[in-house]
């Protein structure tokens, strides 16, 4: 086998390691959600705290993965994370405690993060070496697919009325099959040669001070839909094939949505195309609460899956940007914003929806959130001399 795959095919191997980990790994408890909640009785409040234990363990993991202890080593860490992935997910249809339910999605979100950094790690710098940036797309794709084959999957299981623990035992098969797929296309590909020199400081920069609480931000507000969407529709009666429905719509959004959003960014430039993305945003998060009947969630679902990728990858595009010299450095503090953001958001969201009966505060909660992160955003773009 060739030592160093094409770009198109580590691209591709970066596809499937996103749709294994992210995609599946990480959002697939939001289709499964609402069925845990019926069959053990769990609060909103309780699913908050579920969620968020997810988003420490991402945080922790992006942090320590963005160190330099793990330099020549990432090829390894993205397998360990990947099968850990698998395992995890299989592991959730076997537990009915909290405790467990909690240290379980702790240690798979450490697990994504370790695929997001190091695949990223190994795919971007033969992209960058071979002249190949556009394939990025098609690696952070992955997410939309991950979510839109593991809806499908659910819509198969909830057509056979199977229980919400045969959802995850199944997502861990499905991300099996995905590990085996990376394996093949990545084969023993590691990181071009990239400098591991000690980076500088980060700039004492307005602007950057503004985009990380704008990163901060956005993370608060895209959460809470992204948690509890498919638990907007079990409120309002959508019915299972319904939900499982919404969240493929989400995915399917989610799979061009950079690459658009990237040619939106070519024309009218970062910053402007971050705030635009946030105010779409906005629009579907309040869609999900305010539009009546099947027409809300599906909005909520476009809107939503169009929008949060994109975002995630523009934001860490403008922090590059502004610290050109230090971007490790810069991955690692705008993924501590956003992640301390999705930490406070699904637990503020539950405790919200636990108190009102519904999501409609915790949804303009959110909305607003992304509205201040869009505005902050756009007023940070560096001004032309």
């Amino acid at each position: 086998m060739n030592a160093t795959p094409s770009p198109l095919r580590l691209a591709l191997a970066g596809m499937v390691a996103l749709a294994v980990a992210m995609g599946i790994g990480r959002f697939v408890y939001t289709p499964i959600l609402p069925g845990m909640m019926e069959g053990l009785g769990l609060t909103p409040a309780a699913a908050g705290w579920i969620a968020s234990a997810n988003y420490v363990g991402y945080l922790i993991g992006a942090l320590a993965a963005a160190g330099g202890w793990a330099h020549g080593r990432e090829r390894m860490l993205m397998f360990a994370g990947l099968a850990a992935s698998a395992v995890l997910a299989a592991l959730m249809g076997f537990s009915e405690t909290m405790a467990a339910f909690l240290a379980i999605r702790f240690l798979a979100g450490l697990a994504s993060a370790f695929v997001m950094v190091f695949m990223a790690s190994i795919v971007f710098s033969h992209l960058a070496e071979a002249g190949c940036g556009d394939l990025q797309a098609l690696h952070f794709g992955g997410v939309g697919l991950g979510i839109a084959a593991s809806s499908a999957l659910l819509a198969i299981l909830v057509s056979e009325h199977a229980g919400w623990a045969a959802g995850w035992l199944w997502s861990g098969a499905l991300s099996t099959v995905g590990l085996l797929v990376v394996a093949l296309l990545a084969g023993s590909t590691t990181p071009a040669n990239v400098t591991d020199g000690r980076e500088p400081a980060l700039p004492k920069d307005g602007s950057l001070v503004k985009l990380i609480v704008a990163y901060g931000l956005f993370g608060f507000g895209y959460v809470v839909t992204a948690t509890f969407l498919v638990a907007i529709v079990r409120q309002g009666g959508g019915g299972r094939v319904f939900e499982a429905t919404v969240w493929m719509v989400a995915g399917l959004a989610g799979f061009p949505s950079i690459w658009a959003w990237q040619k939106l960014a070519g024309r009218i430039g970062l910053y402007a195309t971050y705030a635009a993305s946030c105010l779409v945003e906005v629009v579907g998060v309040t869609a999900s609460v305010v539009v009546k009947g099947v027409a809300g969630p599906l909005i909520a679902g476009v809107l939503l899956g169009g929008t949060f990728i994109a975002v995630t990858a523009l934001g860490l595009q403008m922090g590059r940007q502004l610290a050109p010299r230090a971007p490790r450095r810069i991955f690692a503090v705008m993924t501590a914003a956003f992640g301390l953001g999705q930490i406070v958001g699904p637990i503020a969201a539950g405790l919200l929806a636990q108190a009102s009966g519904n999501y409609v505060l915790a949804s303009i909660m959110a909305a607003s959130a992304l509205l201040a992160s869009g505005v902050i955003a756009w007023s940070a773009a560096p001004k032309s001399p």
